[in-house]
């Protein structure tokens, strides 16, 4: 992720823009509820994909941009990989291969970002990238979430590592919520669902802390003016009004505006993900017009869509949309003519 536009627009007029390196640590500071809860429900593993990918992370910055013939120091310090390391390895399930972290910072670092001339050109935001290519690729391992454990288990040291093999990772892993909900059968109700207490204990309650705690995150980004209210609030208004209309057709098998919010990455992505302003809009109505597009799209892929959670392939397809709400949505000068069709042309 990086947290500088190549160009700020607001109200027509180029805003200030603090340090990149000032923002980068700010954004980590703010997931730092969120990895801390999610460490403690989930286990240390949490942590340690965080770490490998934030290593792993630095180090194809550094190989990049020695082949580029590009000083090292300025990007490095930038803090701009670390965060991507922090957001692709919040992302996976705890105690996720170590290669498996290194082929979604590769993709997230080599192909997102410096492939397309670095910071402030990438027009993915990279840790989705790396997220999309690995879900697609490797859904088995994508899957292999665990139920709430303990904090310090007997295997910690190979979840620190990284070095679990695939059936025991298999063996300690359970449904999310939302794929729960999302096989349960098109002809099972969703009160007969539930009835039959399909998570492993604690589980519904776990994603609805971390949920709550990358909220909390996404609230000192508010505080701080890192990020500004239109993407999250657009994206989550979507998608509650979204899910509200289809719970209220058919509340037997649509779930509840409520459930889609807190328990998937549904606040994370629009605190931390969607509002990257290298990828995202620029304009204030540019932005609610992205946002709202996320929330819409994240409904729709996880209702009808094959996976269950769909923030990455959101954001992703609505940065494609970017140039075009860019082109369209930012204000004119006061007194300006509106442009023609011809001007409007790149």
């Amino acid at each position: 992720m990086s947290m500088m536009h190549a160009s700020q627009v607001s109200s027509g007029i180029a805003a200030a823009v603090p340090p990149t390196a000032n923002l980068m640590r700010w954004v980590i500071v703010a997931t730092l509820p969120g990895i801390a809860t999610m460490s403690y429900l989930f286990g240390l593993g949490v942590l340690s994909n965080v770490l490998l990918a934030i290593i792993f992370g630095l180090a194809f910055e550094a190989g990049v941009l020695r082949l580029r013939q590009r000083p090292l120091r300025p990007a490095l310090n930038d803090s701009s990989a670390l965060v991507t390391g922090v957001l692709l390895g919040v992302s996976l399930p705890p105690a996720s291969p170590w290669w498996l972290i290194a082929v979604g910072m590769m993709a997230a670092i080599v192909v997102g970002k410096q492939l397309y001339g670095g910071l402030g050109h990438n027009p993915f935001n990279p840790a989705m990238v790396g997220y999309a290519l690995l879900l697609v690729s490797f859904p088995t391992h994508m899957t292999l979430w665990s139920p709430p454990q303990e904090l310090f288990p007997a295997d910690l040291g190979a979840q620190i590592a990284g070095t679990l093999p695939t059936s025991q990772l298999d063996s300690m892993s359970g449904a999310t919520p939302l794929d729960a909900f999302k096989h349960k059968g098109s002809t099972v109700l969703a009160s007969e669902f539930w009835a039959t207490n399909p998570l492993p204990d604690g589980t519904l309650s776990a994603w609805r802390w971390a949920a709550l705690a990358w909220l909390a995150g996404g609230v000192l980004l508010l505080v701080k003016r890192i990020i500004s209210w239109h993407i999250p609030v657009a994206m989550l208004g979507s998608m509650l009004v979204l899910a509200t209309l289809f719970y209220i057709s058919d509340p037997s098998h649509f779930a509840s505006p409520m459930f889609h919010l807190l328990t998937g990455a549904a606040l994370f992505g629009a605190f931390f993900i969607a509002t990257d302003p290298v990828s995202a809009a620029s304009s204030r109505r540019g932005k609610l017009i992205y946002g709202a597009g996320i929330g819409a799209l994240v409904i729709i892929i996880r209702t009808f869509g094959g996976y269950p959670d769909a923030v990455a392939f959101a954001v992703l397809l609505m940065n494609l949309c970017v140039p075009l709400l860019d082109l369209y949505s930012v204000p004119r000068p006061t007194g300006q003519q509106k442009a023609t069709p011809e001007e409007r042309r790149p």
